[in-house]
């Protein structure tokens, strides 16, 4: 039985979501051991092995030789957007003791994405949008406040990374949308992971840090290897061919609650009740976004057909 496009769009959706869950976790465990550009030489090392051996099993290397000046601009692009999006991603990992709390926070993404489609592609905003939009700001807020006056002392450490982090990732979302379909999700993901591990490997040659790892740490890097720099941006490109971007944030929003159990199990924490309060918020508002996109699109299919 032949998959429909919509039907496979979810599957890899569903398969991304799982993986980036388990990134927040994994990550976490390894970078209690080791520093961030260690991690990261190692990290980005495997996933540059797992990709190009899926790359060449699928026939999708040779495709390289076809890419045309234009297309080796917009991965230069993207793998500089990847790099600043990635280095902050895992300096907010680094710096919360809950992984969970920085995936409940990671909501704000559709926020900076849905600005920027208005920003960029002149994008129109929906009440269910405004109001999705309000709702994470304030589930942010909660999470995020700790009752201090001044603005260096309100917000918990590392909440500005996320922030950083998010505006990054949401421009190379954009540019991974429109052009996914052209240049492939094997020739992405391998690119994103050429371009990390040479920034990873520049950084660990510039600050002369020990290469060694602990069998822990190395075991931890392994497993979300898999998981992050080859699962989930193969199977999240993937899912950007068959599905809209906002369909794909809906089904990403949950991935709060994977990293909440998985967080309890793997380290015995928990946030806060209040810090929970504020992620389901973010979560709400997640999926009102990319409810208003869907109404949007399909009231434009109307109107044109």
């Amino acid at each position: 039985m032949k998959l429909q496009d919509t039907t496979k769009g979810y599957l890899f959706a569903f398969i991304a979501v799982f993986a980036t869950s388990n990134v927040y976790i994994f990550s976490k465990a390894a970078l209690g051991e080791v520093s961030l550009a260690v991690f990261g030489f190692y990290w980005f090392l495997f996933g540059l092995i797992w990709n190009s051996i899926f790359a060449a099993k699928t026939g999708k290397l040779k495709l390289i030789k076809n890419l045309k000046n234009r297309d080796f601009i917009i991965l230069l692009i993207l793998g500089l957007l990847e790099i600043s999006g990635t280095t902050f991603f895992f300096l907010s990992i680094s710096t919360f003791s809950n992984p969970a709390i920085v995936s409940f926070l990671g909501n704000i993404n559709p926020v900076i994405v849905t600005v920027l489609g208005f920003i960029i592609l002149r994008e129109r905003y929906n009440k269910p949008e405004i109001f999705g939009i309000f709702l994470i700001i304030v589930g942010a807020f909660i999470i995020s406040y700790q009752g201090g006056t001044t603005l260096s002392s309100m917000f918990v450490e590392g909440a500005e990374y996320i922030l950083y982090s998010s505006f990054f990732y949401g421009i190379s979302a954009i540019i991974t949308k429109k052009n996914v379909k052209k240049l492939g999700p094997s020739i992405l993901a391998l690119s994103r992971n050429v371009f990390l591990f040479i920034f990873s490997f520049s950084v660990l040659m510039i600050q002369g840090l020990n290469w060694g790892l602990t069998w822990f740490a190395l075991w931890n890097i392994f497993i979300g290897s898999i998981l992050g720099p080859f699962l989930t941006i193969t199977a999240g490109c993937q899912a950007y061919k068959y599905l809209e971007v906002s369909r794909v944030s809906i089904l990403g929003s949950t991935k709060g609650i994977i990293v909440l159990i998985g967080a309890y199990v793997y380290f015995g924490k928990f946030p806060e009740i209040y810090q929970v309060a504020g992620g389901v918020i973010s979560i709400v508002g997640v999926i009102l976004i990319s409810v208003g996109k869907i109404l949007l699109k399909k009231k434009s299919y109307k109107v044109n057909a």
